[in-house]
């Protein structure tokens, strides 16, 4: 593990409007090279985090610092060392398998042979090497999960997020998505992943519990 590579949050807060309760509040963490599990109920800021250490969202107050040495909204570290696994998959429509990834490869400056090599190993890691030439309607969802991961994989960032990516798969799909994930980290990646699916925590160096940020609803004061 190489200790000069690392994601800092550094007493960062974050609400969505003034008044509003803070989602994430005075929260100081070091990601290093590895599999970090955020896991926790809906509603408890997992999302939330996700978002503000791709840049997508900003600190209210704090700061997160990326392994380039820029704020998340740097548009290299966003282009170039970030992956971004969404809940909503947002594969293209019209675009085959093989095209998502090469058009997302291409965003990111990767050149056309690296992108061949990048997009044959992902593929083949991720069992989708005879569905690259299809359009994500035609696979089932875990085909199209397992796409998704490979075009955030494709560029080989530094950082790769991943928001409940085996939410509603079987056994088998989540094997082989831990897998490709094992593969993803051993060479001084940072992988953290949001999720309340228990059976990623074997894949995780370190788990996160976010559910100590949530308030006890009252109906449940009773069971503690």
């Amino acid at each position: 593990m190489n200790p000069t590579i690392h994601l800092l949050c550094s007493n960062i807060s974050f609400r969505y409007r003034p008044g509003l309760p803070y989602v994430i509040d005075h929260f100081d963490y070091t990601f290093k090279p590895g599999v970090t599990m955020i896991k926790g109920a809906s509603g408890c800021g997992k999302s939330t985090l996700l978002r503000l250490l791709a840049g997508f969202l900003e600190p209210k107050a704090g700061e997160i610092i990326t392994p380039r040495g820029t704020q998340p909204t740097d548009k290299k570290y966003q282009c170039r060392d970030l992956g971004f696994v969404f809940q909503q998959l947002n594969l293209l429509p019209l675009a085959s398998v093989e095209r998502n990834l090469a058009l997302a490869a291409s965003l990111a400056g990767i050149r056309s042979g690296e992108i061949q090599k990048n997009s044959r190993r992902w593929l083949g890691l991720l069992g989708l090497e005879q569905f690259s030439d299809r359009l994500p309607q035609s696979l089932s969802g875990g085909q199209q999960q397992r796409a998704a991961i490979a075009r955030a994989l494709v560029k080989e960032p530094s950082v790769l997020l991943l928001d409940e990516p085996t939410s509603g798969l079987d056994d088998l799909n989540t094997r082989v998505i831990t897998s490709a994930l094992r593969q993803f980290v051993a060479d001084d990646r940072i992988c953290i992943v949001s999720s309340h699916d228990s059976r990623l925590e074997s894949l995780a160096d370190e788990i996160l519990d976010f559910n100590r940020f949530l308030p006890l609803e009252r109906h449940l004061e009773a069971l503690v």
